[in-house]
């Protein structure tokens, strides 16, 4: 249930690498720093086209032959972008991202621990933190995929963080992570200003509503979420 295979069809080279040997769909995440550095090596590859006016840092930085880069777009990196990607103006590219064939991040949107597969788009004011884009997934414009719980203060003596732990059906499952944002299967979209809460894992083809807050845990493919709210239409006040 919690197997890649059922979120993601992972046919490329380097998707299947990211996720293979892993029992859970999360755990790319606790080795994205091995996985970007095994793509992207201890240097910069410059070979897509990077528009005057953006910043990369010298951290290692790979970016390919198609992929675009425009003015106002800031890399920290260690950052992967693959062949067609696009880091549009005023993205922001963060520690450890896999930017996979065809994908975007695009204006005001913040990408950091993540993968996004082949044609995820996350296009405007999104945040992904510590999460997973399935292939064609797109996100509304203000999508937030929160990464961190709100209680999760760290342990005076061991300075560490509680791991984010979900509910399967009658099982809790602790995934390890004291930072997981969202794992979106293969199809998945997100409706504008929507919330996906730190551990939310949606199966392929579901449909986010606009506005909704998603809780925590696994929820099923081939579904809608919904907001369910009542508008009430006053009468027109009058002028003074």
């Amino acid at each position: 249930m919690l197997h890649p295979s059922n979120f993601f069809t992972l046919t490329d080279p380097i998707s299947l690498s990211l996720f293979n040997g892993s029992e859970y769909v999360w755990e790319p995440l606790k080795t994205l720093k091995k996985h970007v550095a095994r793509l992207v090596g201890d240097t910069q590859t410059i070979l897509g086209h990077v528009h005057p006016g953006a910043y990369l840092s010298d951290a290692p930085i790979y970016i390919a032959k198609t992929a675009v880069i425009e003015p106002g777009a800031y890399i920290i990196g260690p950052a992967y972008i693959g062949e067609g990607a696009v880091v549009r103006h005023g993205a922001y590219i963060r520690e450890n991202v896999i930017l996979l064939e065809n994908s975007i991040l695009g204006h005001a949107s913040e990408a950091k621990n993540s993968i996004l597969l082949p044609g995820a788009h996350a296009p405007h004011f999104a945040y992904v933190g510590d999460s997973i884009l399935g292939q064609r997934s797109n996100l509304g414009a203000g999508t937030k995929l929160s990464n961190l719980t709100i209680n999760s203060e760290k342990d005076p003596v061991t300075g560490k963080r509680p791991t984010i732990k979900i509910w399967v059906g009658e099982q809790e499952v602790d995934t390890g992570l004291a930072k997981l944002g969202a794992i979106l299967g293969d199809d998945v979209q997100t409706g504008c200003n929507s919330v996906l809460n730190p551990g939310c894992l949606i199966g392929p083809r579901t449909l986010v509503y606009a506005n909704a807050s998603v809780r925590k845990g696994l929820h099923p493919a081939d579904s809608i979420i919904k907001l369910r709210q009542n508008l009430t239409v006053m009468g027109k006040g009058r002028g003074g």
